[in-house]
């Protein structure tokens, strides 16, 4: 069965900062994977590449066997209603309603009348636990709301793929429960594959299926939380312990 994700031979320079050296990474449908890494290591710089709003120096990015790189402008945004995406800070619309937050990828991507897109956010909204806030504004929620009204937003066009971009970051220790909680329900409801950018090591271990830690320009270990736990590797149980940056500088 082919990936349905697939970074090949990736090289991403900024300037005179090589990010990525012939980088690969080959991701499963279903499955959670956890990419870690320290600062500058160019974690979020993947979900970038696999959104096509940044392009490698050289290298594929392959989705559900397309190459992005063969895509035009138009192919790439009728490909991301099949992405979904939690940004870090959740990234509301201070100006738009919950619900106009919630239906925005529906409005952008598909010609569903009202009463379906209405029908969609309720729904979205009650998977993450916030039922009948539709009318709320961002700036009456918590920390915690915004990320699961993300989350809504996130899962609003039945994607493929969701993106999680340091989902815990910022929250107290009882939501950051309840988003990894989440995470795990929209992979068992939705069958969705996850890609999860993180450095909190508690939550990678609670959510994932594998680990894929960036040392040196590229994937250093690929493997499952288990053989990472009892990886030998000074690099991989150094960063799981937190006694190592894996930032190159």
């Amino acid at each position: 069965m082919l990936p349905i994700v697939e970074f090949k031979n990736i090289n991403k320079s900024f300037g005179d900062n090589h990010v990525l050296v012939d980088a690969n990474l080959s991701i499963t449908k279903g499955e959670t994977i956890t990419i870690l890494g320290g600062s500058g290591t160019g974690k979020t710089v993947y979900l970038k590449l696999l959104l096509g709003v940044m392009r490698p120096d050289s290298g594929s990015v392959m989705f559900r066997g397309q190459n992005l790189g063969d895509m035009e402008e138009k192919q790439i945004i009728s490909m991301r209603k099949h992405i979904g995406m939690l940004f870090q800070g959740a990234a509301l619309f201070d100006s738009l309603t919950v619900a106009e937050n919630v239906a925005y990828p529906l409005r952008e991507h598909f010609n569903y009348d009202e009463e379906r897109i209405a029908h969609i956010v309720a729904d979205r909204l009650d998977m993450v636990g916030l039922e009948g806030i539709e009318e709320m504004m961002p700036a009456d929620l918590s920390g915690g709301m915004k990320k699961r009204v993300g989350l809504a937003r996130a899962i609003a066009t039945d994607p493929d793929v969701i993106l999680y971009d340091e989902p815990t970051t910022g929250l107290d220790p009882a939501n950051t429960k309840r988003i990894c909680r989440l995470i795990m329900e929209m992979q068992q409801k939705l069958k969705v594959t996850s890609i999860v950018v993180t450095h909190d090591m508690e939550a990678a271990f609670t959510v994932t299926d594998r680990m894929a830690l960036l040392h040196g320009k590229r994937f250093h270990f690929i493997g499952t939380k288990d053989e990472a736990r009892v990886s030998h590797d000074p690099i991989v149980q150094g960063f799981i312990r937190g006694e190592m940056d894996t930032g190159d500088g």
